[in-house]
């Protein structure tokens, strides 16, 4: 009989890395099943799980927003409403009867496009967000947004020179999903010395590089606010990036999943790439998407997303109907959820004034965390680290010393991943190394999130490890 081994499998599937989920995470998990034992020996007395952007998971437990949970609720059991007389708000009693009479049970499948009801509520709200019109035939939901990148990115790979550029640092959902479809990443920089800004100057360069390489450059990625970087881009940058992809006849990928996300909103404002490509009235392909995963509502387990095709072809249109048919339906629950998202309450109904406490609460601790923790981090010796205007990360630069470098290589680590893990073992804090989004050569960085409550406990423990750090291996 032959045995399954690695060997037997699809080789493209050896080739992808995720770092998000990788050896840091493995370890913390171990870590945190030891610190069960009465004797376990570790100088800490819990897992700090800062490697993803996963708000409501055990250790950061930011609360969910009581409309949707409510009406996740009244959805799942809808006698409830009537075994708890008085308990659920009107609107929300209200919303979930509303969704059972388009829906059904959601424990059926659904439109394999998602539900059409849900489908014109995202429009209505793409439409109200941007001031130009949204079809709900174009919307397909989705279970998270990476669902949706994967189908894209799979349709678009014709082969291992079939090209998509990727910003530099990146997330790794994008090179993974590359690998596993056999594509090629053609990565451009993000100007870190410019608060992680996107030059357009630095893209071109890397489409003349891969085409010279005999790569064709299918699509542009961007992802706007930046993760890991947080960075948003203004719009005069975005009119340029539409007009590229006009030159270059590249499709747009537009990860706007951190939209919600925006930590100064006196100073920064996030405009979507589909009101650009609307206003400069361009017929550039792109696809939109977003997510109940970030933002306030942080819902990662709902799996909830939809993405929004623009001047997409209908032929093109059917072939994405057709893939996504393949899965028979998004995850219902999610669909409710983003449905939620789309649809919060409004000033006057009765759910609205919790709801709007609840998210304000949520900005604001995660404004605050970021700042203190950017503030605190370039105080270290050898460290710096851009203010993240968005999104749910700050993605500081470490400089290493020769010493600790070679003590990596000795391990056969990388250099920032090294660090990382002595992080985790000295104080239970798991981050993601650079080396995992990717980032210049001889430069070293680690993104951690701003989830994690108790900041001051947080960032005394990140300090207190790099001074050990520092003084062990002499860096500067």
């Amino acid at each position: 009989m032959r045995i399954l081994t690695p060997a037997s499998l699809n080789p493209a599937i050896r080739n992808v890395q995720y770092a998000v989920r990788g050896e840091l995470a493995i370890r913390a998990e171990a870590h945190r099943e030891r610190l069960k034992e009465e004797n376990h020996g570790l100088p800490f007395d819990k897992v700090i799980s800062s490697n993803i952007g996963n708000p409501q998971q055990k250790g950061l437990d930011q609360q969910p927003l009581t409309f949707v949970r409510q009406v996740a609720a009244l959805t799942e059991w809808p006698p409830l409403a009537d075994l708890a007389p008085g308990v659920f708000p009107p609107d929300v009693v209200a919303r979930a009867k509303e969704l059972i009479r388009e829906i059904g049970s959601i424990g059926a499948y659904s439109h394999s496009q998602g539900v059409p009801f849900i489908r014109k509520n995202v429009a209505n709200f793409i439409q109200e967000r941007d001031g130009y019109p949204a079809d709900p035939a174009h919307i397909f939901l989705t279970a998270g947004a990476s669902a949706g990148v994967s189908l894209l990115i799979s349709m678009l790979i014709t082969g291992p020179n079939s090209g998509i550029l990727i910003p530099i640092p990146q997330y790794p959902l994008y090179t993974a999903t590359l690998a596993q479809y056999n594509g090629t990443p053609i990565p451009y920089y993000l100007d870190e010395a410019s608060d992680w800004s996107t030059s357009v100057e630095s893209i071109e360069v890397a489409l003349k590089e891969a085409i010279a390489k005999g790569i064709e450059p299918k699509a542009l990625v961007i992802i706007n606010p930046g993760n890991p970087t947080g960075a948003l881009l203004e719009e005069s940058t975005q009119e340029r990036l539409v007009k590229l992809c006009e030159d270059h006849s590249l499709v747009l990928l537009a990860d706007e999943v951190y939209q919600a996300n925006i930590h100064n909103r006196a100073t920064h404002q996030f405009i979507s790439f589909k009101k650009v490509v609307s206003k400069m009235r361009s017929p550039v392909p792109l696809v939109s998407f977003h997510s109940t995963s970030k933002g306030v509502t942080g819902e990662c387990g709902r799996r909830g997303g939809y993405f929004e095709c623009t001047n997409i072809s209908e032929p093109v249109l059917a072939l994405v109907y057709k893939m996504m048919s393949v899965g028979l339906c998004p995850v219902v629950s999610g669909q409710i959820g983003v449905d939620t998202m789309v649809r919060p309450p409004k000033p006057g109904e009765p759910s609205y004034e919790l709801w709007k406490k609840e998210t304000d609460a949520t900005h604001a601790a995660l404004a605050s965390r970021t700042r203190i923790m950017a503030e605190r981090l370039n105080k270290l010796p050898g460290v710096s680290c851009v203010n993240s205007p968005g999104a749910l990360y700050l993605y500081p630069q470490i400089r290493l010393s020769k010493k600790a470098i070679e003590a990596a290589k000795s391990r056969g680590k990388e250099p920032d991943a090294f660090y990382a893990l002595e992080l985790l073992d000295r104080t239970g804090i798991c981050v993601v190394p650079g080396s995992g989004f990717g980032q210049k050569e001889g430069e070293w960085h680690y993104r951690l999130t701003c989830l994690c409550p108790g900041v001051e406990e947080y960032v005394n423990k990140l300090e207190r490890s790099h001074r050990e750090f520092v003084s062990e291996y002499n860096s500067s």
